[in-house]
């Protein structure tokens, strides 16, 4: 009997051990690698930001049967749906990038635009009649960081100098991919170093200063102003940001809830939504060199606190909608003056449409007054 035993005991410690062994051989190659990707993307992604969810009304109906509604939809349609879906030449960044930049070629504005040479990047004035040389715009283009420049948004800078009186420095900074996300980011800081002191006929001290910027430009302009604030540097008097990103690990719940409302980002962002989280989160750190949540790239990962007075303004049918909404929570309870203006049905950055929409004309005189009441 107890030989019995003993031989049961002996078979059951092989079989345990068997077991064991088939755990190392097979399953901890496997394991590790996922533990390891799961702790990677929980340090990539950041705070949860789900705290800053608040049920903000929208401020302003849009007209969703307009004829300007309609022509904008074809255009986006003609631009950024069909050359996606077809690939190829039509899909390569050069193709995007004269797209964006083919309407504003030809077209006739009624500002004046003048080049400018900031170090080694370039740009151009924009002024209206009367314009007031010691009231400046620093204006950063959206674009996904990978097209767009002064040119491309002229529909924007052009009308906020006719409205505000200032002159706009809208500024051609580095593109990816031929250059590093950090290369456009350092281009905005040595822009706004510049216009303190240089205006449009010449060296000058700045008297009053705004920053703005929309999409990829208003992440940008959200991003610098945070820079600004912890070298010390005169701060802005106004901040706009239009559609901006703020979060660029896509965790806003809009991003995921808009994909079809958003006829702009969805063949740009549809894709990536589709990989795993922690896949996506490595895969932005790979190509900008930043963590997902940094707040160079993400400036709502930022102390929010002690910022010039913000507007923002947003589409409720755009994927950045809660991008705009969070940050404008987490920088009220910091203590920062922030407007939030939303639209519903619109586009997204529809401001560039301002010959086509109402309601674009109607957003630029919202931030004209936002920025006279700041002194502009």
């Amino acid at each position: 009997m107890e030989q019995g035993r003993l031989a049961s005991h002996t078979e059951k410690n092989r079989y345990t051990d068997a077991k064991n062994r088939m755990i190392m051989l097979y399953l901890l190659p496997i394991a590790v690698p996922v533990i390891t990707l799961v702790m990677v993307s929980r340090y990539l992604s950041g705070e949860n930001l789900a705290k800053y969810d608040e049920d903000i009304p929208v401020t302003f109906e849009g007209n969703p049967k307009s004829k300007g509604q309609k022509f904008v939809l074809e255009y986006l349609d003609k631009n950024f749906t069909r050359p996606a879906q077809s690939g190829g030449e039509k899909s390569s960044i050069a193709a995007k990038r004269a797209r964006f930049e083919e309407n504003n070629k030809t077209r006739k504005f009624p500002s004046r635009f003048t080049p400018l040479q900031i170090g080694n990047m370039d740009g151009e004035w924009v002024r209206a009649k009367k314009a007031d040389p010691d009231k400046r715009i620093l204006y950063i283009h959206g674009g996904g960081n990978t097209v767009g420049s002064a040119l491309s948004h002229r529909a924007i800078t052009s009308k906020l100098a006719e409205l505000t009186g200032a002159s706009v420095c809208a500024i051609n900074y580095r593109l990816m991919p031929e250059n590093s996300r950090k290369a456009g980011i350092e281009d905005c800081r040595q822009a706004y170093k510049w216009i303190l002191d240089n205006g449009p006929e010449g060296p000058a001290t700045v008297k009053k200063l705004a920053v703005a910027g929309d999409s990829a430009g208003g992440n940008l302009t959200l991003s610098l102003i945070n820079w600004v604030r912890d070298n010390s540097l005169r701060p802005a008097d106004a901040v706009v940001a239009l559609s901006p990103m703020t979060d660029s690990t896509g965790s806003s719940p809009s991003m995921r809830a808009n994909v079809e409302s958003d006829i702009m980002l969805k063949p740009l962002v549809a894709p990536l939504l589709k990989l795993p989280r922690p896949v996506l989160l490595l895969g932005i750190w790979k190509s900008t060199s930043f963590a997902p949540s940094a707040p160079e790239i993400s400036p709502i990962y930022a102390d929010l606190s002690n910022l010039p007075p913000i507007l923002i303004q947003a589409s409720s049918a755009e994927m950045l909608y809660d991008d705009a909404r969070r940050y404008t929570v987490k920088a009220r309870r910091a203590g920062t003056d922030v407007q939030l203006q939303t639209w519903s049905h619109m586009c997204h950055v529809w401001q560039a449409f301002e010959q086509h929409l109402k309601e674009a004309n109607d957003a630029l005189k919202e931030i004209a007054k936002f920025l006279k009441a700041k002194g502009f």
